[in-house]
């Protein structure tokens, strides 16, 4: 067994994505990150997902969405809350959106074999980059289900925007989290 591998794995930590900074991967890393994700399972061969890139030139339209969805979501919301809304945008030295691609003439795999497959690729990106030398984290909310979020992504009505992923040099190392034994989550019949 590579042992290397597995210390790859269990170094791997998420970083929240507003501890994300840079430098994060140029093109050239990027590519190499994303074309791990290819190698995930993947039924039918079907490719059900898709990665887009947020560049900085569109961080600001993506604060925007955020805090339209944020107003969206709480009317009452004031100026200082929907700035924080506007400059999550900002966070991770380099952004994308994860979609899952559930194309319905994609017949006889379900959209939860597609949602694993997705999350395969996106665990595939995560350890590419922590072999790279970046930083990752995942970042969900409520902007991601919004109609302004699927118009600025570009989303096709079998698509959905799963979360972000961000890749950076992390600001702080944080001590690792305890992680379950295999008995916590292993059993046989």
């Amino acid at each position: 067994m590579d042992e290397q591998f597995l210390h790859l794995i269990a170094r791997r930590r998420h970083v929240g994505l507003r501890r994300l900074l840079a430098p994060g991967p140029g093109d050239a890393a990027l590519q190499r990150i994303v074309a791990a994700a290819a190698h995930a399972p993947d039924h039918g061969t079907l490719r059900p997902w898709r990665f887009i890139l947020v560049p900085a030139a569109r961080r600001a339209a993506l604060g925007d969405v955020f805090a339209a969805a944020l107003a969206a979501r709480r009317p009452d919301a004031d100026a200082v809350a929907r700035a924080a809304a506007r400059d999550k945008a900002a966070h991770a030295a380099c952004l994308l959106v994860a979609v899952l691609v559930d194309d319905p003439q994609a017949h006889g795999v379900p959209a939860a074999e597609k949602l694993v497959s997705l999350g395969a690729a996106i665990q595939n990106m995560l350890l590419a980059a922590e072999a790279l030398g970046f930083a990752s984290g995942l970042a969900s909310g409520g902007a991601l289900d919004t109609a302004t979020m699927r118009d600025f992504l570009g989303l096709a009505p079998h698509e959905a925007a799963i979360c972000f992923i961000g890749f950076g040099t992390a600001a702080d190392g944080k001590p690792p989290r305890e992680r379950p034994g295999p008995a916590a989550f292993f059993s046989s019949l």
